[in-house]
């Protein structure tokens, strides 16, 4: 019996000799990699190094690593980056995208347009002034007296002060107060005929007429000559050719209701007065 342990001893021992080593040796490496690892903490790199010498020890013992043994030595791969999104389209930019038409331009305004309106001849000399502020009103279909109105204007023998109270009364008498008073100092100039055509034309389009009030002389379309030197106010209430033209409905004579100026002709008319549009 002894002879025979002998024996299995010595061919284990000549036969297999590197098998145990290598055993022996990995169970070593793995031993002192997890016990360092555990010293280390979580951040350390011990055991990645540890784990990779283990498929080495195999080869230089003669023996290719166990595919268990293989997976131990290969480190464990990094999490790849996120991709990166791109931001969203804000909703308002989706919308736009959608629909290009969704902020429309205001429809042009015509070429031309005239407003029905009830002419009035001012029935005194001195009421000129609420005379045009009654057939501006009329063209909106707002009947007023010219007395109704005299006394809201301010108005006296001397006649109504500016253009200031003719816009006060107009919006007193029609909703949402959308007239304003422009004052032309002086001479006119380019960007004030400019100013003036454009006031004429918003107003007209949207059914109301303008009061101008104006000094001087000056000569219609026809070669008519008018001329107020102290002051006289008129309703504007048509134009053509976009407002390069207007037409004046004036109450100082009723045989001649109304006629055409240049709207160049009435800012100089109107130079050192003003306006209600």
């Amino acid at each position: 019996m002894k002879h025979h342990l002998k024996r299995q001893l010595r061919r284990i021992a000549t036969e297999r000799p590197y098998q145990i080593i290598a055993g022996s040796a990995a169970a070593l490496v793995l031993a002192a990699g997890a016990g360092t690892a555990l010293a280390a903490g979580e951040d350390a790199p011990v055991q990645q190094e540890n784990t990779a010498s283990v498929a080495e020890l195999g080869a230089r013992l003669g023996e290719p690593a166990s595919r268990s043994e293989a997976r131990i030595g290969v480190p464990p791969a990094s999490p790849s980056a996120e991709p990166s999104k791109s931001p969203s389209a804000s909703p308002s930019a989706k919308k736009a995208a959608a629909d290009p038409d969704v902020t429309k331009a205001a429809p042009k305004p015509p070429s031309s347009k005239t407003l029905d309106y009830d002419y009035q001849a001012q029935i005194n000399y001195y009421y000129c002034g609420p005379a045009a502020v009654r057939n501006a009103l009329s063209a909106t279909g707002i009947e007023r007296s010219q007395d109704a109105l005299a006394g809201p204007l301010g108005t006296t023998e001397m006649g109504t002060n500016s253009a200031e109270d003719t816009t006060r009364v107009l919006n007193q008498q029609v909703k949402g107060n959308p007239y304003r008073t422009r004052m032309i100092p002086g001479s006119a100039s380019p960007a004030q005929m400019d100013r003036l055509q454009a006031d004429v034309v918003e107003a007209i389009s949207n059914g109301r007429g303008v009061v101008a009030n104006v000094a001087g002389t000056a000569t219609d379309t026809n070669g008519g000559w008018h001329s107020f030197p102290g002051g006289h106010y008129v309703a504007v209430i048509g134009y053509k050719d976009d407002g390069r033209t207007v037409r004046i409905a004036d109450s100082a004579d009723p045989s001649l209701p109304s006629y055409w100026l240049t709207t160049i002709d009435l800012a100089h008319w109107i130079a050192s007065r003003g306006y209600s549009a």
